[in-house]
C-alpha cells in the first residue's frame, strides 16, 4: 500500500489509470470478524459510476466502491518470476498455437480467426493478439459472422495474468455478454530437468499416433479433423507405454518440439495404473528427445481444478505463466411473439 511521510494510507490511483496493473486496500463490508480491510491486485479494467472493476490474475473480475477505498498504488505490470525460463505472452501464445494447428485461420487485423471442425476450443478461437483493425462491436461482429459460416460457436481465447495479457479485452468481452466457459493455467519449466526423471525405457516414441495410442486418448472418436490437429506442429512425438495384450497402451502423451521451446500435451494414464511413475516416464522420455532436438525450456497447460496434476508438474519443476480463458459467445436474442415489440399501428393516434 502507499504510505505517506505521516504515516497515513493514500490512495494514488485514478480512472487514469486504466490499464495499470494495480494494488488497493478497501473496508472490508463482508462481516469477517477481525478483519477491517481487504486488498486486491490485479489490472485495473475499469472505473466508472464510481466502481472500479480490477481483473486478477487468475482472471477474477473484483467490483469495488470508490467510497470503500482507503489506499492504491500502481505496481509494476509483471510479477517477479520465481522460477522457469523467461518467456513473454507474445511468445509462448505464438508457440502454443503452432503446437495445436486449426485446418484453417484467417487474419482480422492482428487477430487470428482459427477453426478445425469444432475439435477443442484451443484450435476453433480467436487468438486476439494487438489490434483487429476495427472498432471491437465491429470486430465481434466479423468473429460471429466467419464462425456462424462454418456452423461453429464464436469463441476468443484470451489471457489474463502475465505482461501482456488481456485483462481489458476480458472486461470488454464480459460487458456484452460473452461467456466465460473454461480457464486453465499455462506452466513452464526447464526441459532438461524433465529429462532427468527417470531412467528412459518400456517407453515407445513414433511421429504418428496409431491405433493403440487413440485407444487411450480421452478425446474418443476422433475424427480426420482431430487426426490433423494431432499431427500438426513444427516436430511433433508420440508416447506410448504398452498396456496388456489387447489392452489400450498403459500411459500416452504427446510433444512438439518448436524451437527451444518443447510442449506437452495429452498425458494419460490408465486409471489402474495411476501412481506408478509412467506419467513421469512418458515425459522424460519425450523430453530426452525433445533435448536432442535443441530445445531447452517446457510448456504444459493444466486446469485449475486439477489437483493431481498440478501437484506432479511443481515436483517436476513447472510454475504457472499466466492464465487462458475462453470466451462463448452471447446466445442470440430469442425472437418476439407475433406482434410484440411491434410500434402503434396505423389509426392509433399516436404520432
Amino acid at each position: 500500500m502507499e504510505i505517506s511521510a505521516v504515516g497515513r494510507l493514500e490512495v494514488r490511483i485514478t480512472a487514469a489509470d486504466v490499464g495499470k496493473r494495480v494494488s488497493v486496500r478497501c473496508l472490508n463490508d463482508t462481516g469477517a470478524a477481525g478483519e477491517k480491510f481487504t486488498d486486491t491486485v490485479g489490472v485495473l479494467t475499469s472505473w466508472d459510476d464510481g466502481v472500479l472493476l480490477i481483473t486478477r490474475k487468475n482472471g477474477e473480475a473484483v467490483r469495488i466502491p470508490e467510497s470503500s477505498l482507503v489506499a492504491g498504488k500502481v505496481v509494476p505490470a509483471a510479477p517477479a518470476r520465481r522460477r522457469g525460463p523467461a518467456a513473454s505472452y507474445e511468445e509462448l501464445a505464438h508457440v502454443t498455437t503452432r503446437a495445436w494447428r486449426p485446418l484453417e485461420s484467417e487474419r482480422l487485423g492482428e487477430w487470428e480467426l482459427r477453426a478445425a471442425a469444432g475439435f477443442t476450443r484451443r484450435a476453433n478461437s480467436v487468438l486476439p493478439l494487438g489490434d483487429p483493425g476495427l472498432p471491437l462491436d465491429e470486430a465481434l461482429a466479423a468473429v460471429r459472422h466467419w464462425y456462424g459460416e462454418r456452423g461453429l460457436p464464436a469463441y476468443v481465447q484470451t489471457a489474463t495474468g502475465a505482461e501482456g495479457t488481456q485483462e481489458l479485452l476480458c472486461a470488454e468481452l464480459e460487458r456484452r455478454g460473452w461467456v466465460r466457459e473454461v480457464s486453465a493455467e499455462l506452466w513452464i519449466g526447464g526441459l532438461a530437468p524433465v529429462a532427468d526423471l527417470v531412467e528412459p525405457g518400456g517407453v515407445e516414441l513414433s511421429r504418428r499416433a496409431d491405433e493403440a495410442w487413440l485407444g487411450r486418448y480421452r478425446r474418443k472418436g476422433v475424427s480426420e479433423a482431430a487426426l490433423t490437429v494431432l499431427h500438426g506442429g513444427p516436430s511433433v512425438w508420440f508416447a506410448t507405454v504398452p498396456g496388456a495384450e489387447g489392452e489400450p497402451p498403459a500411459a500416452i502423451g504427446r510433444c512438439v518440439v518448436d524451437g527451444r521451446w518443447a510442449g506437452f500435451a495429452a498425458v494419460e494414464v490408465d486409471p489402474a495404473r495411476r501412481r506408478q511413475g509412467l506419467a513421469r516416464a512418458v515425459m522424460a522420455a519425450l523430453a530426452g528427445r525433445a533435448l536432442e532436438e535443441g530445445a531447452s525450456a517446457a510448456w504444459l497447460q493444466v486446469e485449475t481444478d486439477n489437483a493431481a496434476a498440478r501437484e506432479l508438474y511443481a515436483g517436476m519443476g513447472f510454475a504457472a505463466h499466466h492464465t487462458y480463458h475462453h470466451y462463448r459467445e452471447p446466445e442470440p436474442e430469442p425472437d418476439p411473439e407475433p406482434g410484440a415489440g411491434a410500434g402503434p399501428g396505423p389509426g392509433s393516434g399516436r404520432a
